[in-house]
């Protein structure tokens, strides 16, 4: 299995186990050692994962870090690992911050099974920097954060270009939570710096403060609003070009296809498909997203290729269900009432497209 289909089935297997887990042994052995193996290391072979790493020179004595990864011989990652669902304060890194200092290992990551947190040293050398180059939360993977994270793997692994990106990343990481807070919530500076745009050489004084501050937030969310409805619109421009094409052969041996005379490509379904589309546009390009009717179901493909399915329709009885896939294999048929109801399903459709980047 690749990087990505071990990361799905990870993060399929999450709501399931999380509750579960009540100890930091738990925690490793359900959830980091399985991302540690997707990331191509061999868990169980001490060449490559040491378990309860210690340094030998500056560290305080009985302190360790939980794993350490070698490649080529040298350590280059440090986990340090706390229970699921606990928070990753700053006491917590002290050990990282130790053993950072007296091996050779450029990034350390701390976890709690669920949550990443990604550290190197690019503030000052050999120093572990206070603030992560890269987070990643399991229950809200994003594609772009789990292809940086996939630099990482024993086979794509060189520390010289995890560094060029990292520093960019984590100073593009911090602009867009400081943005995400100042849309949430606008401080004084970020409102004055619009008012004196609008009305140059007017006093921010008094009611001015009062009346722009809303003003600032509503134009914030309606201008966000405006984008992403543009991205959809983009979305679904194509579809009209988009043609049905005959039944091919699910059978991945043969590859054969087969002829359907009558099949009856319905509002409903193009409907659906057309909000497929629209959420797959989240992380791909929609013009890669194709759709094959049959006639017992429709079925949504990347690359209009039949390995690789991202879900189907079946809407030809009175209870409608859509399909939607943990890998390229294995089906989930889900009940909706009506078409609307896939958007409850964006986080599998997006993983199954993720899947096969």
């Amino acid at each position: 299995m690749s990087f990505e289909e071990k990361i799905a089935a990870l993060i399929q297997r999450l709501p399931k186990l999380r509750d579960h887990i009540e100890t930091e042994e738990a925690t490793k052995n359900a959830l980091v050692m399985p991302f540690i193996s997707a990331l191509g290391y061999d868990v169980f072979d001490p060449l490559e994962v040491i378990p309860e790493f210690t340094a030998d020179v500056g560290i305080k004595k009985g302190e360790k870090v939980d794993y350490a990864i070698l490649n080529k011989g040298e350590v280059t990652l440090l986990f340090e690992c706390k229970k699921a669902g606990c928070d990753l304060k700053e006491q917590e890194m002290s050990q990282l911050f130790r053993y950072f200092s007296v091996t050779k290992a450029r990034i350390a990551i701390l976890t709690n099974g669920i949550n990443y947190r990604f550290y190197s040293d690019l503030e000052e050398s050999n120093k572990m920097d206070g603030r992560p180059f890269l987070e990643l939360d399991l229950e809200d993977p994003r594609t772009n954060i789990l292809q940086e994270v996939k630099r990482l793997a024993k086979d794509d692994f060189d520390l010289d270009k995890i560094l060029s990106t990292a520093s960019e990343l984590k100073y593009t990481s911090a602009i867009k939570k400081i943005f995400g807070e100042l849309y949430d919530s606008p401080d004084e500076e970020f409102v004055k710096f619009f008012f004196a745009r609008v009305n140059p050489g007017a006093r921010f004084v008094g009611t001015a403060k009062e009346t722009f501050e809303p003003l600032v937030k509503k134009a914030l969310s309606q201008f966000m609003s405006e984008r992403i409805s543009d991205r959809l619109r983009t979305a679904l421009a194509t579809e009209g070009d988009q043609t049905p094409v005959n039944q091919e052969s699910e059978n991945e041996e043969t590859d054969q296809l087969q002829v359907e005379t009558d099949i009856v490509t319905t509002e409903e379904e193009l409907e659906a498909f057309r909000i497929v589309r629209a959420i797959c546009a989240k992380v791909v390009d929609p013009e890669r997203v194709f759709y094959r009717d049959k006639k017992n179901w429709m079925s949504v493909f990347l690359d209009d290729n039949n390995r690789k399915p991202i879900c189907k329709f079946y809407f030809n009885t009175k209870q409608k269900y859509l399909g939607t896939f943990a890998d390229s294999k294995n089906e989930t048929k889900n009940p909706i009432e009506k078409v609307s109801d896939i958007y409850s399903f964006a986080e599998q459709i997006t993983e199954a497209v993720y899947i096969y980047q």
